[in-house]
């Protein structure tokens, strides 16, 4: 969802549509703005809703409350996020909503972003018919982590699940990857956007949250599942809480941290050094239902998704429509960073989102193939990811190497490749990548998490593309990891402490906690 149509177009609806008795309306109330006429518009506030004022919709209430109105013309005396309320009573960042009011936002020069580098390798990579990367073929040097995805968590028992039998079977293959590289943490990620689809646990993380009795038997088999398999750490991967179309509830908001809180006191007490790490959206209309102020002191680090920005899912949106977005832009990652910003967070433990893949689509009219130009569907499956519209870098490194057209948007930041007379796809590539790392350095962020390790190549091109951009070594091809200056030893037992050599070994400051950012 682009966030400024989010913000912006509710406030033109009710400020200028025109409205009456039989054609109400959709936002806001139908009020004369208090003026004895018959002139009515859409409208907020006490002058359009009030007794007196209004013809229909009158128990309408506003966003927020720019002043005076009260919780009768209100839902909320402030915005989520510490946005700002409009004098309309609308809540966003622009200048149409803040009036010139500003954010500090962090600065730096240097290399902060390159202390962390996540990768997320897909559990299910195996079972595609080619383009397949076994754990023990991961390049191997650059990643500081490796999170397994997905465990799930069982709906009745609240105990660590596997998210099938064939994923399961690799858990150890994968932790194994510590005696290669030194330093490597591996995580276990528990959920994903499947977890809280229509099912037997779409609510499970919102349940699990709301119950200590349900924490205690999680807790339990979450360390016991660790330290078994050789995990150091635990990612949660809720999408979403507090979202009504996520089957989310409004508790979610206080039961979230106070759950995180619970998981790491439990954790604290098994003896070992395990890490907790959250996914967070990038847009408002999610995030808003995460209380991040209360959250950040309790994880070790915040992933933010920010890539998935549009795909032809925006065909359902009323804002923005069937046209041809990237699914990852600059300009977008920096209005929600600035979210973030809002609350304080510490940019150190922010990793920005980034995908060894693309979005693509089958363009409607072979003459418009632009940037905004309508598309008809997905684009093509690909011939090892199999799903229309995605495809693997490696994948569209093959379309490129037959004579694609390459084009790279320097606002944005993202490579735009169209080949076929109405194929287009979204991604990133060497010169995006940089441009990806230098607006990370500026804004003092503490890493990157890239989805997914597998959608690379064997030969880790994706990977070293960014290694380059960062100033680092390259990463191995199945071979001992070169990790040059980073002292620690090869040990898979859960917990070790070995980060620390390898943030030292990248010129980062490490606090007593061992891998804490």
């Amino acid at each position: 969802m682009l966030l400024w149509w989010a913000f912006l177009v509710p406030v033109a609806l009710a400020q200028s549509t025109t409205c009456s008795a039989s054609n109400p309306c959709e936002v806001g109330c139908c009020g004369n703005g208090g003026v004895a006429n018959n002139q009515f518009i859409c409208g907020t506030g006490p002058t359009f809703c009030g007794a007196g004022n209004c013809t229909t919709n009158c128990d309408y209430k506003a966003e927020c409350d720019p002043g005076g109105w009260g919780s009768q013309y209100s839902a909320a005396t402030k915005c989520p996020l510490n946005v700002c309320c409009s004098p309309f009573g609308f809540c966003g960042t622009t200048e149409e909503f803040c009036q010139g009011v500003t954010v500090p936002q962090p600065h730096c020069t240097g290399n902060s972003i390159s202390k962390r580098i996540i990768g997320y390798y897909e559990g299910w990579s195996l079972t595609k018919s080619c383009g397949t990367m076994t754990p023990e073929q991961i390049p191997l040097g650059v990643y500081t982590h490796l999170n397994y995805a997905f465990a799930f968590i069982d709906p009745v028992t609240f105990n660590v699940a596997p998210m099938d039998s064939f994923v399961a079977s690799l858990y150890k293959d994968v932790t194994a990857l510590k005696r290669r590289s030194p330093g490597l943490q591996v995580w276990i990620s528990i959920g994903g956007w499947s977890f809280n689809d229509p099912g037997s646990t779409a609510t499970t993380f919102s349940d699990l949250a709301a119950s200590d009795e349900a924490q205690k038997a999680f807790f339990s088999s979450l360390i016991s599942f660790m330290t078994s398999n050789g995990f150091d750490g635990v990612d949660l991967d809720w999408e979403y809480p507090g979202a009504d179309d996520r089957f989310g509830r409004p508790e979610d908001f206080e039961n979230f941290p106070r759950f995180l809180r619970n998981l790491r006191a439990a954790l604290n007490l098994s003896g070992w050094k395990f890490g907790i790490s959250i996914t967070l959206p990038s847009s408002y209309w999610y995030l808003r239902h995460f209380d991040i102020v209360a959250i950040d002191p309790i994880v070790d680090f915040l992933n933010v998704m920010t890539y998935d920005l549009h795909g032809t899912w925006d065909s359902n949106s009323p804002w923005i429509g069937a046209v041809a977005l990237a699914h990852t832009n600059i300009t977008e990652i920096d209005i929600s960073l600035d979210l973030l910003w809002r609350n304080n967070i510490n940019p150190a433990k922010i990793n920005l989102g980034i995908g060894f893949y693309g979005r693509s689509f089958t363009m409607s009219n072979p003459g418009c193939l632009d940037t905004g130009c309508p598309f008809s569907g997905g684009g093509n499956p690909g011939p090892c990811t199999q799903s229309s519209g995605i495809l693997s870098a490696a994948e569209i490194r093959d379309i490129v190497a037959a004579g694609a057209n390459v084009h790279t948007d320097p606002v944005a930041g993202v490579e735009i490749i169209t080949w076929d007379s109405n194929q287009w796809v979204s991604y990133d590539d060497e010169p995006t990548l940089k441009k990806k790392v230098d607006y990370g350095n500026s804004k003092c962020l503490g890493g990157m998490l890239i989805w997914a390790v597998d959608l690379d190549d064997l030969q880790g091109t994706s990977i070293n593309f960014l290694a380059k951009a960062m100033g680092l070594a390259p990463s191995a091809v199945n071979g001992l990891a070169d990790n040059s200056g980073v002292d620690g030893d090869l040990g898979t037992e859960p917990g070790d402490a070995t980060q620390e050599s390898l943030l030292k070994g990248r010129g980062g400051n490490v606090q007593a906690k061992g891998f804490r950012a």
